[in-house]
């Protein structure tokens, strides 16, 4: 199975704090007075933010693990967002990403958070899962990091020893870089390792370079001399974070389907409109102060609900699904992860981001 996001305990959480506050705020500063704008209790520019009939039926599952894009459901749940848009979910938090991706193929959830690469691993492997949202892109928070030795271009990689997690995000971005010099993974002399293992290894002074997320990142930038040669916010589209559902759910309870999207932009609206106290909130679950919490605040590209859509209806953008699907497909079979790409048709579902930006105008 990847393990896009699967980091210890302490470390997803410094993972997900760092990256989260300002980008999801809209890049304001829990000092900039907005909070006043609103009622602590609801948020402005969303269809949902209208009151909404009390929930009914079972709670839809959810799981969630430590990642900037996904923490806002923490906020969700506080708050009693999902309550206000009118739906009733029961959040289940993964310490181990590996773990909400072994429960979302087992069955026991409805549905989970999971960056793109792994939720067309399950499909190629016979789950049926659907993308309802786009949370965000990795902007920063992935990288290729190299000694001082080497040059600071993405052809100066040609011949380096670099080392990265197979099959994962940090491999896949490295190998979307290599590409665009002309590059091919034959071109360097490739390790996999472990993303923790490499990050140490390398801060120790093994390897050239390293491909490492945040907070391993950080780590490995702790090697004298070390930089960024390039990084996910050079690839926009490269790494994306989602809210993948069960068919199952869509087929039989629709209308609560939106409302888990509609209770999604209601939870960003609340977080632009009441910085302090989602910071406050945000920094609690992750057991950090708001300093620690924001020091890498600008990692993480969240979307509102327009450019979410863009993400589904855009056939060749930077940020489009379809492409970047594309690109995924035989980087998986390549990295022997499946044995065949995945079917792309009804994997992604528009429909009720759609709605949401359509009872929004």
């Amino acid at each position: 199975m990847a393990r896009s996001r699967s980091i210890p305990t302490r470390l997803a959480a410094v993972a997900a704090a760092l990256g989260l506050a300002t980008a999801a705020c809209g890049g304001s500063s829990p000092d900039d007075g907005a909070a006043e704008t609103t009622a602590a209790s609801g948020a402005t520019g969303s269809s949902a933010a209208a009151p909404a009939d009390a929930p009914t039926g079972d709670p839809i599952k959810i799981g969630y693990s430590a990642w900037p894009g996904w923490f806002p459901l923490a906020v969700a749940e506080k708050e009693g967002l999902f309550t206000q848009a009118g739906v009733n979910v029961e959040l289940q938090f993964f310490a181990d990403y590996l773990g909400s991706l072994d429960a979302m193929a087992a069955g026991q959830l409805d549905g989970n958070t999971q960056t793109l690469n792994d939720t067309m691993f399950a499909v190629a492997a016979g789950d049926q899962q659907v993308i309802v949202v786009t949370n965000d892109n990795s902007a920063g928070n992935d990288a290729i990091i190299c000694d001082a030795s080497v040059g600071d271009t993405i052809a100066d990689l040609k011949g380096k020893t670099i080392a990265a997690e197979p099959g994962v995000v940090d491999h896949f971005l490295l190998l979307q870089g290599l590409a665009s010099a002309g590059l091919a993974e034959s071109d360097i002399d490739f390790r996999g390792v472990t993303t923790d293992a490499a990050a140490a290894a390398f801060a120790g002074g093994e390897f050239d370079c390293v491909g490492v997320f945040a907070p391993f990142t950080v780590q490995a930038l702790e090697r004298p001399g070390s930089k960024v040669v390039f990084d996910s916010a050079d690839f926009p589209g490269t790494i994306s974070d989602h809210i993948v559902v069960t068919p199952e759910l869509i087929k039989e309870r629709p209308e609560d389907v939106q409302k888990l999207v509609d209770a999604w932009y209601l939870t960003l609206d609340w977080i632009e409109a009441n910085p302090d106290e989602a910071l406050t909130i945000l920094s609690d679950v992750a057991e950090l102060t708001p300093e620690e919490y924001q020091s890498l605040a600008d990692g993480t590209r969240i979307f509102d609900a327009a450019d979410a859509l863009t993400t589904f209806t855009d056939t060749s953008g930077p940020t489009s699904l379809q492409r970047v699907a594309k690109l995924i497909n035989p980087f998986l079979v390549e990295s022997g992860l499946t044995e065949q790409e995945a079917p792309l048709d009804g994997l992604f579902d528009a429909s009720f981001t759609q709605a949401n930006v359509d009872a929004a105008q």
